[in-house]
């Protein structure tokens, strides 16, 4: 009797040592190092074949080796890829990119774009290259990140979207003549996304220029929607942005909607904004009240909450990652293991899935090599460890090779039943899917620096504290330094106003400047010290405080109203 005790005890210690569900041998194998380098092969397959092929169009047509413009005529591919060349660690393509860039690169065409795709990709694009530059060995003005070419390029692009703004309800129109404004004849009804998806690159525009005009009309157009929400908390997918009246009325997390809520949340981190977050948290419970069923979200009638399709779009596969960002990690990991069945149903998510009839639906059989699956198995692969994530990018890394690799490039899956391609690459391919893919599998990559390591820059405006991680991505994959929007403040009042504030932290005498010293190992409390006390540091200087007790800048998770923050230097409340 003893003995079969203890061989069940040992029983169940081996049961209690198992792995958990989803690893298997296959993912406690998967060897990440080589899945990061066929993402680097993938990536500069794709990239050398649009320089040869397709440049100076938009976006190379991988079937015919040729190119074309799509959505403006900026070399649009080449933008988009710059920041992905840095996080792969090329730096001196980068600088090469960034001079082709700023000799070649006119918004004064008479071209009409859409005001979205051209915030996201173009300025969004530019605005993540200026924040890198420096990281990337380019050398810099004096100014910087106050100032630069890239910075004039990314104020100049969104000047000119400007124009769709001026309606009635400050929500904009979807399309922009560039050199001309809104065409007359414009239709007046745009998506909710096309409403919603400027505060992350806007107000990083206004904080490193000065000029409030862009956070203004972004936020204009995120309080328009909110205003305009149904009375049970949702939202719908067009709207008239003259009347404020719904056209489309199926309200849902996927496309024309997605990137709203998105920013909602980037939004409210990047700039530490309580009223965002809290727009988010009501849409939230709307949304799982009337949308979410078993894990799956589906399409409701914005008024009466009744279903409208129960169709999974795979541009929803960006929710669990979102899910992620505010912490319902339990909730993000089920609904993205409801996405990954599809994937491995299809070798790919199609652009709709007949949730009850476990389908593709007609005509939405393709897959355009789309990133959000993922970007959320990053996002939670970063939160969780899990396994299973790697296994959907070695899933993702091998469908992609397979299926869509051809001699010019990858090409967009047109059926993944029968596995036809389609004459296009869209440039989120080299933005983000690859991006993503090689984040996952390269942990040690400094876009996941957690505030160990940082430089601090001289500008104009004081010390700044940049590259110490908390990179916030735009929706098409840019990441922006959080800490540089502290970097160029300019109105005298503030300066006044965080010097009060230094005061009381410190009652020493008022003084034009603070930086933080390293954090004491003994628990003390960090000192101010005047300019004078710091002229012996270099401009720029690279600290490391692995040393301290805990790093400066992985601060413990705060609550919105505690902002430590200030001017870009970063107060630790450990008295």
């Amino acid at each position: 009797g003893a003995a079969m005790l203890r061989s069940l005890g040992a029983l169940l210690c081996l049961w209690a040592l198992r792995p958990p569900a989803g690893t298997g041998v296959a993912a406690r194998g998967l060897d990440v190092a080589s899945y990061r380098e066929r993402v680097r092969a993938m990536f500069y397959h794709a990239y050398e074949h649009y320089l040869e092929s397709a440049f100076p169009y938009d976006e190379l047509r991988p079937l015919t080796c040729d190119g074309q413009d799509t959505w403006g005529s900026f070399s649009l591919t080449l933008i988009d890829a710059l920041d992905t060349l840095l996080i792969l660690g090329n730096v001196s393509e980068f600088q090469r990119v960034v001079n082709v860039l700023q000799e070649g690169v006119d918004f004064d065409i008479d071209v009409n774009a859409s005001v979205f795709e051209t915030n996201i990709r173009v300025v969004g694009g530019l605005l993540s290259a200026h924040l890198l530059s420096r990281k990337a060995g380019v050398e810099v003005e004096a100014g910087w990140p106050c100032s630069g070419p890239l910075l004039r390029m990314a104020e100049e692009a969104a000047r000119k979207l400007l124009p769709a703004f001026q309606t009635p309800t400050g929500m904009p129109y979807g399309t922009v003549n560039l050199l001309h404004g809104v065409n007359p004849g414009e239709t007046p009804v745009t998506c909710t996304a096309g409403i919603g998806t400027f505060i992350v690159e806007f107000a990083t525009l206004s904080h490193l220029t000065g000029d409030p005009v862009f956070e203004d009309v972004a936020r204009k157009a995120l309080k328009a929607l909110w205003k305009n929400r149904s009375d049970i908390g949702l939202v719908g997918n067009h709207i008239d942005v003259i009347t404020a009246k719904w056209v489309a009325q199926d309200a849902g997390i996927g496309a024309g909607v997605d990137s709203y809520f998105e920013y909602l949340v980037k939004g409210a981190i990047l700039l530490q904004d309580k009223e965002l977050m809290s727009m988010f948290l009501e849409y939230n419970k709307a949304i799982k009240n009337y949308t979410k069923f078993d894990d799956w979200y589906l399409w409701v009638q914005m008024y009466k909450g009744t279903v409208s399709m129960p169709v999974f779009q795979s541009l929803e596969a960006y929710w669990p990652g979102l899910q992620s960002l505010i912490g319902d990690v339990d909730n993000a990991m089920r609904t993205f293991l409801n996405y990954y069945t599809v994937w491995k149903q299809f070798g790919g998510l199609p652009e709709f899935y007949n949730i009850p009839q476990g389908y593709t639906v007609d005509k939405r059989e393709g897959y355009p090599l789309r990133p959000e699956l993922i970007e959320s198995a990053m996002y939670l692969y970063r939160a969780t460890r899990d396994p299973t994530l790697l296994e959907l990018g070695r899933d993702a890394v091998e469908s992609i090779e397979k299926i869509s690799k051809v001699d010019c490039g990858f090409a967009t899956i047109k059926d993944l039943r029968d596995h036809r391609l389609d004459n296009r690459m869209e440039s989120f391919f080299l933005a983000e899917t690859v991006k993503y893919l090689y984040l996952l599998f390269d942990p040690d990559n400094f876009i996941h620096n957690d505030g160990s390591v940082f430089d601090v820059v001289v500008t104009p405006f004081g010390e700044c504290v940049l590259n110490a991680g908390g990179y916030i991505f735009n929706t098409e994959a840019h990441p922006i330094d959080p800490a540089a929007l502290h970097c160029c403040r300019k109105r005298k009042e503030e300066q006044w106003e965080v010097e009060d504030l230094m005061q009381e932290f410190y009652s020493r005498k008022k003084t034009k400047k603070f930086t933080l010293t390293r954090a004491p190992d003994h628990g003390e409390r960090e000192s101010a010290k005047a300019p004078e006390d710091a002229s012996s540091e270099k401009a720029g200087e690279k600290r490391n405080s692995k040393k301290s007790s805990h790093s400066l800048l992985s601060c413990p998770s705060q609550s919105f109203n505690s902002k430590l923050a200030v001017l870009g230097q970063v107060f630790l409340d450990n008295t």
